[in-house]
């Protein structure tokens, strides 16, 4: 453990550094220079955010493993974001998105579940060694784990763990392929967000309906525009943050009751308690946008949101390990594989119904990364649009599990052909 050591291990220091890295790349975004112009217009800020940490983290100069600035970033920073980037909601305009936004969620789901096996099969077909282990070694019980990461989040994927039972070895090896594949698409995503329009083209997409929305944000935004005071901020800050309490005290008290009593809730992820502090915040925020609270929005309440969120972006690129793919370079060729299948299967669902990337991006995130990076795949397509990749997000939960163990007897299947 001790050659792992990172050099920075203060984690006031990392957060510092971290920082740095955010106001750096947002001053050179906003610069205009020639250079960063035409700089940005090929890499998308966000993902700058994302990746800088990475490579720190991959270089040993930080460490997302010992650091616990992702947990705070998660459980206490991601609440009082969804809080405020909700509070200014158009419900009714999300609604009127349509069964599309359903449809790429579930495809996503679809694409997990089959993703998985096609992988399996087709390398074990290369490299019939793989399917060499014994028991609780047998790739397939490590790769159902990853299944219930990968539909519903980190609760699912502990599910996983206990139905199929593989060996505390094989599963650490699981979750480096979970993550670095996982944010590696996710880069993608972030990459992609900023030209949609060329996607939408060959699908024939009509995007009119998330770009009414949009713009019905903006304008309400600008209507009630003003120069935030300090009453203001703290306003904004008090309520974000005061609904975070709220929502941890439910689910502090919530999912060890449902967890002890209705056991069968389980599969629903119902006894996870950062389920019900996602759940509360976006219900917080929502009920929130239907009172006086939403003229909050004038004094830049959805802007401090995109603030934490952006924090929660840096966190998550320090847990991406870039060198892992040198460890177990076959199970990262599974994982790559499969990913690929899930992309695969939602472009074609996509296409044949003619649904934007918008809902491709955001179903496949919502899916893949669930509540903590949904959000943040759906701002970088417009910070109005955020709120729509919680509430698609927080049905992965519904689904994780059933999903999961589908893929997971599936995935067993292939290994005992």
């Amino acid at each position: 453990m001790q050659e792992n050591t990172p050099l920075i291990t203060n984690d006031a220091v990392v957060f510092g550094l971290l920082m740095t890295v955010l106001a750096l790349v947002f001053a050179t975004s906003a610069s205009t220079n020639p250079f960063w112009r035409k700089f940005y217009r090929i890499i998308p800020s966000i993902l700058l955010c994302y990746f800088i940490p990475a490579v720190l983290n991959s270089l040993g100069i930080i460490s997302g493993e010992f650091s616990n600035l992702y947990k705070v970033a998660s459980r206490y920073l991601l609440p009082a974001s969804l809080v405020l980037l909700t509070l200014s909601i158009d419900f009714k305009g999300i609604l009127k998105l349509g069964p599309k936004a359903l449809i790429m969620f579930l495809a996503g789901s679809l694409g997990i579940v089959i993703g998985g096996p096609l992988a399996l099969f087709a390398v074990s077909a290369i490299n019939p060694s793989i399917l060499g282990g014994v028991g609780p070694d047998e790739i397939w019980r490590g790769l159902a784990t990853i299944a219930g990461s990968w539909i519903g989040g980190g609760a699912n994927q502990t599910a996983m763990l206990e139905v199929f039972g593989a060996s505390p070895t094989l599963f650490s090896q699981m979750i480096a392929v979970d993550v670095l594949v996982a944010n590696v698409w996710m880069a993608v995503l972030l990459y992609w967000a900023a030209k949609p329009g060329r996607i939408d083209q060959i699908f024939k997409a009509d995007s009119s309906a998330i770009l009414e929305l949009q713009e019905k944000v903006e304008k309400y935004r600008a209507s009630i525009l003003k120069v935030p005071t300090m009453s203001d901020t703290m306003k904004i800050l008090g309520i974000g943050f005061a609904l975070t309490g709220f929502a941890h005290l439910v689910a502090d008290i919530l999912a060890p009751y449902i967890g002890e009593n209705f056991p069968s809730l389980k599969q629903y992820s119902l006894d996870s308690t950062f389920f019900w502090i996602v759940v509360v915040a976006t219900t917080g925020g929502l009920l929130l946008s239907f009172t006086k609270a939403r003229k909050l929005e004038g004094a830049g309440a959805s802007r401090l949101g995109s603030v934490l969120l952006y924090v929660l972006v840096a966190t998550i690129g320090m847990q991406m390990d870039l060198m892992a793919v040198f460890d177990n370079p076959v199970y990262f060729l599974i994982g790559i594989l499969w990913m690929i299948f899930h992309v695969l299967i939602m472009l074609l669902i996509a296409y044949l119904i003619k649904a934007p990337f918008f809902f491709v991006a955001v179903g496949s995130q919502a899916n893949v990364g669930g509540a903590a990076s949904a959000p943040i795949v759906a701002s970088a397509f417009n910070p109005a649009l955020a709120p729509v990749g919680v509430l698609m997000a927080v049905l992965g939960y519904a689904v994780g599990t059933y999903g999961a163990y589908l893929c997971g007897l599936l995935l067993q299947l292939v290994h005992n052909m």
